[in-house]
This record gives structure tokens, sequence and C-alpha cells, in this order.
């Protein structure tokens, strides 16, 4: 068409409709530049990731990952392209010579000349689709092949057909896969040489005559043959598939292993349909000579309907008429295999459960207050509580920040171990004074110095006594290197040690900067490293920058459980790591599982949901293991430390006997150091993993019983009691705590949890863990079970006495006043002389002071209940103190000293009467009538104070229990503010 105008011209066309030559290059040239363009975007992720894990010194891990990835891709790729295009050109060299003259064939006439030209390249597409597509499923299953490859005995037989555990968690994975691969194969293959034999004109739809030729039958007759020989081994493995099978019982949820209807119903049905198979196949082969469907088809029926009766219809009827009319009895030695194993896949079979009788049985209460501090040391310093008020006192910069959960851990001072509540001080992006690309990632990059308090005090402002603290920091902790360029918070990229210099930490002298000394991170000094990490972090400026230079290093992958995932894929990370101080070095120690989903009869647990609490809800900070892995065995086999300045990353063995680690071990040699290893100084620090202990108390909750019976009724079954101290719903988290259970001599660092019976709130059992790594008895469960006969309050119950109390109520409704907020820490529960002793510190967050500080302690024992300024006088409270007056012992209800004083009880009221009014008044608005409250709310609260005074010193006891000090209380100001009162 001639060019009538009217618009831009782009390369001109020639009369022919092609390209002109210009126009030609012009596409050429942008083809090859988008092509490589993503040749360099693909070679950019592989070299930036072989860059990193030289780095750290894994390359190891990348390369036993790679090349077992480019073997079972080329493997399985060229199996199955070959299979594939083996048949179809089987199909096309048997078709028949001349096509019959039908108008259906005459209809495919045009394809197969269509096709004629490009039947090589047609060929060659189609088996390079499928091997692509089968070699990256099977590249997929690198970690089945290197299990199976590496397995390991666990030296344990199922108790079904006896072999050793290690075929159901490493072979049989392998050999499912091989199966699968085999179906998909043979299904591939049925239907490519299906259609090469219809175009061809071996197979006829709706030609007279025969439907297939002589060729045709006998070579699909082969490949239906085939794909029936591999039903005859999916037969064959499902028998011992059922030994590791997941099905809905109500004994409990995620029942593994074989019941009664699996050992006497669908095991002999596997095995006659396994029989059944074989001979089909044969019947199929055998086409080959008989060239007829007849008998293969009746064959195939055959095992298409014994399927539906034998391995459907019989055993439904075995379940329904045999199981049910006596199933306790019927499947009681089932239950007890499954509770077998269970225990031994989760680690729990070692568990000492001992009767508890839940009541003290000493009269006299007040020779139980020195065993409390020999018992416990009770933490009054909640790490998930106090975070806020570590950030204020300690943050000293807006570019530092403490995570919302704070860790435990143990340090020694004079000699004595205490627990510590210890955070690091993170670099905080958000709150530089200008967001930039040099400020984000050159100057400020990174935290600096811990900052710890002892668990078990509070000063007389009600804030952390802290041991560790200050910019640098300095206390009991020595000197170490303090810098942070590790951590929890630490998500982004740093450049460092080139010409720009960092800002280290500012004081009153002024701004202090820095260049990392150490030898972290991945050089840019290379051009081409500098362009593939432009691109593998789509940053331009990286490639051309002049803030980097000679000694540039980037960091990434920067918190502790990345480090640890990526240089131990095979490993599932706890959600908690945790900072400590060892050998002059901040150490985050990780704690790292094995996990398996093949332990026969060993019920199956969702990660996700086990670990899930209180916490995980509602922070985001902290993290739940694996949320969709569904396992049945779990070992602590790895310690992992990463240094906070070098992000050295290591992994120590700590279970030795564990043939899951044993497995990766032979897979990835020399990437796990011996337990011997581990020095004197990290294993004070090292713990037992909360993640973990979630798991073992939720499999607890019913595999505490080892009575197949008792566990069928389900009348023992227990629960993990909701969070007491929020509105949340969820699991109460676990606490660490230094304790002594009945049956230790000391106290012992341990993590603990409570249970209540299923559907009720009163107590069934105390859970301990001994969580001292150095000690004889690390790892060592103790259950105390309360009998069932009599009700102990639990934890739910212990609160909700608590908000209830009258005097302790008026008085956080006082604490309350204003804009301030009342926060419950963590509800301890401690073993007492035969009791249980419930200690809970409570926060105040003002409206003038944004931080939590602990301004009471409430204290309950055998009935009596303390809400004091302290842990000490709530305790003297309770049990009395030399000269004190606490009530009639034994009398099983509260003791309420407030009631027993007219004069203080009449205060409360009046306060509480001033406190309304001014409430009131301010929402009208009337500033006299709030003021003459507010005199009115300090006479009265001035008055409890001199009754309790004088009563006091009558008794020769403390303050009255459930009074509150005039510094404690807050009443708003006009201003809509907090004031403290006195």
């Amino acid at each position: 068409m001639p060019d009538r105008g009217g618009g831009p011209t782009g390369p001109r066309i020639r009369a022919t409709g092609r390209p002109s030559r210009r126009a030609r290059t012009l596409l050429l040239t942008l083809g090859v530049l988008a092509v490589l363009g993503m040749a360099f975007t693909m070679f950019a992720g592989f070299w930036t990731d072989w860059l990193w894990y030289r780095s750290v010194h894994y390359s190891s891990v990348f390369t036993t990952t790679l090349w077992t990835k480019i073997g079972l891709f080329f493997v399985f790729g060229l199996l199955m392209a070959a299979a594939v295009g083996f048949n179809i050109w089987l199909a096309h060299r048997l078709r028949p010579p001349l096509s019959a003259m039908s108008m259906e064939q005459q209809s495919l006439d045009r394809y197969r000349m269509g096709i004629a030209p490009y039947k090589k390249w047609l060929l060659l597409a189609v088996t390079a689709l499928v091997g692509l597509i089968a070699g990256a499923s099977a590249a997929g299953q690198w970690r089945t092949w290197l299990m199976w490859v590496n397995g390991v005995p666990f030296h344990q037989k199922d108790p079904q057909f006896h072999l050793d555990v290690s075929f159901y968690a490493f072979d049989l994975p392998w050999y499912r896969f091989l199966l699968g691969f085999g179906f998909a194969t043979a299904i591939l293959s049925l239907i490519s040489a299906a259609l090469t034999h219809y175009l061809y004109g071996g197979l006829r739809v709706t030609s007279p005559g025969a439907r297939a030729t002589g060729a045709a039958t006998g070579h699909l007759s082969v490949l239906l043959g085939i794909f029936v020989a591999l039903k005859a081994v999916a037969y064959w493995l499902d028998r011992y598939g059922l030994a590791v099978k997941s099905s809905d019982f109500k004994a409990t949820d995620n029942w593994t292993g074989l019941r009664y209807v699996d050992a006497n119903a669908y095991l002999p049905a596997k095995t006659i349909l396994f029989c059944i198979a074989v001979i089909c196949a044969l019947l199929f082969f055998a086409t080959l000579w008989r060239r007829t469907w007849q008998l293969p088809v009746i064959g195939f029926g055959l095992m298409v309907l014994s399927a539906i009766l034998i391995g459907g219809l019989y055993p439904a009827i075995v379940q329904k008429f045999q199981v049910q009319p006596n199933e306790q009895a019927k499947e009681a030695p089932y239950v007890q295999k499954n509770l077998k194993a269970t225990r031994e896949a989760y680690g729990i079979d070692d568990t000492q459960v001992t009767e508890y009788t839940g009541k003290s049985t000493t009269t006299d209460k007040t020779e139980l207050r020195n065993d409390v501090g020999a018992t416990a040391s009770i933490r009054i310093m909640d790490p998930n509580i106090v975070s806020p008020t570590f950030q204020q006192l300690q943050q000293m910069r807006n570019y530092y920040a403490f995570p919302t959960n704070l860790d435990v851990d143990r340090y020694t001072k004079d000699g004595k171990v205490q627990d510590t509540v210890i955070g690091l001080r993170e670099l905080n992006l958000a709150g530089i004074p200008k967001n930039n690309w040099i400020n984000d990632h050159f100057r400020y990059t990174h935290g600096y110095g811990v900052v710890a308090a002892k668990g078990t005090e509070a000063d007389d402002q009600g804030q952390p006594v802290f041991t560790e603290s200050d910019l640098p920091s300095t206390g009991a902790l020595g000197t170490y290197q303090q810098r942070v360029y590790y951590g929890e918070k630490t998500t982004a990229y740093s450049i460092v040690g080139g010409p720009q210099k960092e800002i280290d930490y500012s004081d009153d002298n002024g701004e202090k900067t820095t260049s990392y000394a150490g030898k972290s991170g991945v050089s840019l000094a290379s051009p081409i490293n500098r362009a593939a990490y432009a691109v593998a972090f789509n940053e331009p400026q990286i490639l051309y920058s002049g803030a980097i230079g000679e000694g540039s290093r980037i960091l990434y992958n920067r918190t502790p459980k990345e480090r640890v995932e990526a240089v131990a894929p095979w490993l599932t990370i706890d959600g908690d790591a945790y900072p400590a101080v060892v050998k002059g070095r901040i150490q985050w120690i990780v704690d790292a599982y094995t996990t398996s989903n093949g332990y026969p009869y060993a019920s199956r647990t969702t990660l996700g949901d086990t670990t899930a609490d209180s916490l995980t809800a509602t922070n985001n900070s902290r993290a739940v293991v694996a949320q969709q892995n569904q396992v049945n065995y779990i070992r602590n086999s790895v310690k992992a430390t990463v240094d906070a300045y070098t992000g050295e990353v290591k992994l120590y063995q700590w279970d030795t006997k564990d043939p899951v680690l044993k497995t990766w071990m032979k897979a990835f040699p020399g990437t796990v150091q011996p337990k011997s290893a581990i020095s004197q100084d990290l294993m004070d620090h090292l713990r037992y993993p909360q993640d973990l202990f979630k798991v073992q108390r939720e499999l607890l909750t019913r595999y505490h019983v080892t009575d197949a019976q008792t566990f069928l009724t389900g009348s023992e079954v227990w629960q993990v009691p909701d969070d007491p101290s929020n509105n949340s719903g969820d699991a109460v988290p676990p606490y660490y705590l230094s304790m002594k259970m009945p049956d230790q001599s000391a106290q012992a660092f341990s993590l603990s949890t409570t249970f209540t019976p299923n559907g009720r709130d009163n107590l069934s059992a105390f859970m301990s863990v001994d969580s001292e790594a150095g000690s004889k008895d690390y790892g060592k469960i103790r259950i105390l079970k309360l009998p069932t006969s009599t009700t102990v309050d639990g934890p739910k119950q212990v609160q909700s006495k608590f908000n209830s109390e009258q005097d302790i109520a008026a008085a956080i409704k006082l604490l309350k006043g204003g804009d301030s907020e009342v926060e419950y820490g963590n509800l301890l529960t401690v073993p007492l002389d035969g009791g249980l002793l419930y200690a809970e510190p409570v926060y105040v967050r003002g409206a003038g002071v944004k931080y939590p500080l602990l301004r009471k302690v409430l204290v309950t024992y055998e009935g009596r209940t303390a809400f004091e300024n302290t842990l000490d006088e709530a305790l003297d409270k309770v049990f009395g103190s030399a000269g004190s007056d606490t009530g009639p012992p034994d009398t099983g209800t509260t003791t309420p000293p407030t009631s027993a004083n007219p004069t203080v009880q009449q205060a409360l009221k009046d306060a509480q009467k001033a406190f309304d009014a001014g409430q009131e008044a301010l929402k009208k608005g009337d500033w006299t009538a709030y003021g003459k409250a507010q005199d009115q709310l300090q006479e009265a609260l001035k008055r409890a104070e001199d009754a309790q005074s004088k009563a006091g010193k009558a008794g020769g006891g403390t303050a009255a229990s459930g009074s509150p000090s005039p510094a404690a209380s807050t009443s708003p100001s006009p201003s809509g503010s907090s004031s403290p009162s006195g």
C-alpha cells in the first residue's frame, strides 16, 4: 500500500511486506540486548549467591545443592524427553503405509501435510518441553535424593513390618518420587503415542473397519502394561505407607499408623490388588502376540472392580461391623503402638510424671517464707512487657531500637547466677534524621551495645535495675565488641569499609565515626560484582556511586535466622534467636531442628499451629516455626551462633544420636562442628528452646498417658490454657525461670507451663523442663499431675480472682486513673510445699510516661492473696513475717487486711467517689468541680495512707494489702494528662 501520510514514519517497509534491512538490524539488536539482559539478570542472581556463600565460608553448601539440582534436572529431564520422544518416533515409524479412504482421514491429511516439513523440529520441541518440566520438578527433590543416598539407620524398627525407621524416613519418599515420575512418563508417553497413531491412521475413531492397526495395538498395550505394572508397585508400596498414613481418629488429631481396619482389611487388600495388577499387566504385554485387547480390558476391569470392592467396600464393612461394636478392644493394641512411637519421635518418652497434691502440708505458713527464695527466683521483669521501658531509658538515639520481646538469660555476678533480661540496641532506620540512599546504606549501618537488667528486681520507681547500660554500654558484662552489624531488626543491606565513614555513636563530645574492620560481606572492588549487585538489589547507584571504592563490602542476609537458614537449608529454625556476650563478642544463639514426616506410627503435628501463642499472635517480630510444615519427628539437633559484628555462622552438633542430623552431615561434610567444640562460656548461655517445648507440651496434652484404654476414653485429655494476662484468646507462652522442682536439690534454669482439663479452667498439671545446658538433667521433662478428685485454681481462675478481689479491684481502678493503662506481666507458677504459688507483676503506663513501670506485685498461695508495691512485701503479706498479723491460717479464703480496718475501707470508698466525680466533671468541662474532686481524692488517699501506717505500726506488719500508695496513684490533670499524686 502506498504511504498516504498523516503520521510518523517508522522503519521503511518494502512492497513485499518484509522489513527493510535497517529495521531488521534494529529488531535483531533489540532482541539480542533483551536476551543478554535476561541472561545477565539470571547470572547476577547466581553470581551473588555464590559470592555470599563464599564470604561466609559455606561454599560447599552452595556447590553441593547446585550440582545435586543440576544432576537431577538433567537425568530426569533427559529420561522424560527420551521416553516421550522415543514413543512419538516409534508411533510414527509404525504408521500404516496407506491411510483409509474416509472423511476422518481426509480431514487429517491437511494436518499431516502441514507438519511434514517441521516434524523433526516439532519432535524436538515437544521432548524439550516435557524434559524441562520433568527436570525442574526433579530438581526440587534434591533433599529427598540427598537423604536417600546418605541415609543412616535409626536402629529402631516399626512394629508392623519390622523395617528400620530409616526406610520410612529416607527410602520410601524417594521410591514414591520415582513411582510418581514413572506414572508421569507412562501417561505422557501413552498420550503422545496415541495422538501420533491417530494422526497417521494407526487409530481410527469414526472410520469403518478395525479401530486400530496391529502395530498401534501392540505399542499402546505395552504402554498400558507399564502403567498397570507401576500401579502394582504402588499397591506394594502402599502396604508400607500404611505405617505413616494419617487418618481421622477420635482419639487424636493427625493420627498416624495402622489401626485395626488397616492391618486386617487394607493390608491384605493391597496385597491382593498387587497380585491382580501384576496379572493385568502381563495380559497387556501379551497383546504383542495376541493382537487383541479383549483379555487386558477384562483384566483391567477386574482390577478396577477389585479396587472398589476389596480396597473400599470391604474395609468399610470391617470398620462398621467388627470395629465399631467393640472399638476400644479392637484398637487398643494399635493405639499402644502409636503411644510408644509418638513419645519416642518427639523426645517425650522419658517424661517424669509425678502425682502432686496441690495443697500445702505445712500448717504454719510463716515457715515457708524463707523457702520461697530457695525454691524460685521469681522474675518480676517481664521481657515481653518492658521493651518500651528499655527503649525510653536506654535507646539514647532515635536510630537505635530494641526488639518488641526481650530475652531471658543467665549471667554470673559476684559468684551468683542471676536471671537477666537482655536486649541489643539495634539499628532503626526509621529513626535516622534524614532518609536517603547514603544515610540508609552507608552512614547508619549498625547498632551499639547490650542493655541488661536483673530479672528479679525493680528500683523504687518501678524501673529495671540495669546491670549493663548507657552508651557505650558499661556494667557487669566487661569489655566486648559492642557494634551490632547483624541482628533481628537489621534487614536492610549496608555497604561498609570504603571511603564513606559510618556513624558509630554520639556522646557529649559529639558524633563518633568508624569504618568496618571485619571480614564479613562481599567485596565490591570488581566491576562485575558491582554490576551484579546493582541488578540483584535493583539499585543502579551501586554501579557508579563514588561512595563505593577500595575496601567497600556489602553486608546482607543480616538477621540470625536468615543466615542460619541459608547455610543450612535442611534445618528448621526456632522462632526466637537470643543474644549473649561470649568471650568478648556478642553472639546470637539460634536453636535449629531436624525434622521428618516419616516416623512410623508417630502422630503428626503442624509446627505453625503448635508453636503459636499469645506472643506470636500479637507480635510480628516473634515468628512461628515453619508455618505449614507437618512433621512427626523433631530433634533440637543443632545449636548455631551468629557473631553480631562479623556475621560468622557456626553450627554445632547438639544431639549426637540423631540419625537425621548424621544423614545431613554426610551430605554436607564439614559444615557442622562436633559438640566438643562448644566452649564452656558458650555452654553457660545455651538453653532449652521454646518452640520445641511448645511442640512437646501440645503433644503431652494427650500423650502423657501411657495406657491405651485411658487414651481412648479421652478422660485424661488436657489443654494449654489461654494467656490470662491479655484478651488475645491465644495460648499462654512458656516462661523461663530459675526454680526448683520437688525432686531437685537446687534451683535450675527451667522452662515451664501449665495445663488445664479439656474444656475447664482449673489446674490439671504443671510442666517444667530443665533448660540448664551444662547440667546432667538438661532436657528432662517433669510433670506434676494434680488429683482429679479436688480442684486447684488454674491461671485463668487465679487472674479472675485477682481482678475480682474488692480491694485489689479498687486499687487497680485507681491505678487506671486518667489515661493510665495497667498491663499484667507474666503469671508465674511455682510449686511450693505441695501447693502452687502464683506471682504476677503489674505495670502502669501513665499518660505522661509512655512506658510501663512496675507498680505492684500480685501473689497468691493457698487462698491468701496480696497486692503490694514489691515482691517481698507481697510474700510477707501472704506467708507472714516476724510480728505480722496474717490472719487465721489455712482458712482457704483470701485475707483482706483493709476490710479489718474500717478507716482504710471508708477512705478508699471516698477516693473512688472523688475519682468518679472528677471524671464526670471532666466530661462536662466543669473545671471548678474537677478541681474540687481532685482535692477530695488527694485528701481521701492521704487518710488511707495514714490509717495504713498506724495499723502497720500497731501490728508490726507491712502496709495493708490492696491499699494504693500515693506514689502509685495517678489522677488526670485538666489538660488530660496524668499527674502523680502525693
